[in-house]
């Protein structure tokens, strides 16, 4: 029997089939061969007399994250707010730069949208124009929910994002019968408080899953390297291959079309300098390691 492992809490991971969910325990062989099953691998598992279940085989996997444990996530919502929080766009491209690389499509999604006016919200979001779609919606309100919904039908999503931005909230909007915990920000830290304890699927009323993760909050680009930075912004990746030199790095060669392309406002200065903060983190980080 096949199916998808959608929880594992206490040394058992529970397999949604289409005869129902099933409690399992993986086969010893696992920890031998150094495979542990995570949250979203498909599975091929054996039910036992009593009911429960052992799971004998893990399909290869599309993608996989470390922090939080999860594995096949086709969309990774990235949600964010104007205020309360206020914006971090290192943080968010960071976010978006990871989704890039695992080959998982992102969606930028701005909660608390009634903190700002439209122009505002614009604005904020202007370095994304023509890159990614930005929904706006409103948690306390309800409003963009119904068009999230659309964008992640069907689809195995995550929703990662600062703490405090409302990711809980929307869960609860997405996935009433999740039942989160919702909390505000810290008044000692300005940071929200985690409310999501451990790694769990639901499935969406519209067809799709979601993964509840307490785990998504940042990312620190540990499986991208600065040679592989410019295929994970588009509107960079896009005009690849045009450069006069085939190992430019689009920061002071010459016949860069990147950079022209900046210049000509084609990419937005702000994503540019972005990436140009990414590539330098980056190769300082291979200097520490490698020396």
């Amino acid at each position: 029997m096949k199916g998808r492992i959608i929880k594992g809490i206490g040394g058992f991971y529970y397999i949604s089939t289409e005869q129902g969910i099933v409690r399992t325990r993986g086969r010893g062989i696992f920890r031998k061969e150094g495979i542990t099953p995570m949250v979203g691998d498909l599975v091929e598992i054996e039910v036992l007399e009593d009911g429960d279940g052992v799971v004998n085989a893990v399909e290869p996997r599309r993608n996989q994250f470390s922090r939080p444990p999860v594995v096949n996530v086709d969309c990774m919502v990235i949600v964010f707010a104007p205020a309360e929080p206020s914006p971090n766009f290192d943080v968010i491209d960071k976010f978006l730069i990871t989704a890039e690389s695992k080959g998982v499509t992102p969606v930028l999604c701005m909660n608390k949208k009634d903190l700002v006016s439209e122009e505002e919200a614009e604005e904020l979001t202007s370095r994304y124009r023509g890159v990614y779609p930005v929904l706006r919606v409103s948690a306390c309100t309800g409003e963009g929910i119904a068009e999230l919904k659309t964008e992640i039908s069907g689809k195995a999503s995550a929703l990662a994002g600062p703490s405090g931005v409302g990711k809980s909230s929307i869960t609860n909007l997405l996935i009433p019968d999740a039942g989160m915990e919702t909390s505000g920000l810290s008044h000692k830290t300005g940071r929200g408080r985690h409310t999501t304890r451990h790694v769990e699927i639901f499935r969406l009323s519209g067809g799709g899953m979601l993964y509840d993760t307490p785990g998504f909050t940042s990312f620190d680009l540990s499986d991208v390297t600065e040679d592989e930075l410019d295929s994970c912004y588009p509107e960079i990746c896009e005009r690849l291959g045009s450069c006069r030199f085939d190992d430019c790095h689009h920061i002071h060669e010459p016949g860069c079309v990147i950079r022209e392309a900046v210049s000509r406002g084609e990419i937005h200065p702000l994503r540019y300098e972005s990436y140009i903060r990414n590539f330098e983190e980056l190769k300082e980080k291979r200097r520490n390691i490698y020396g």
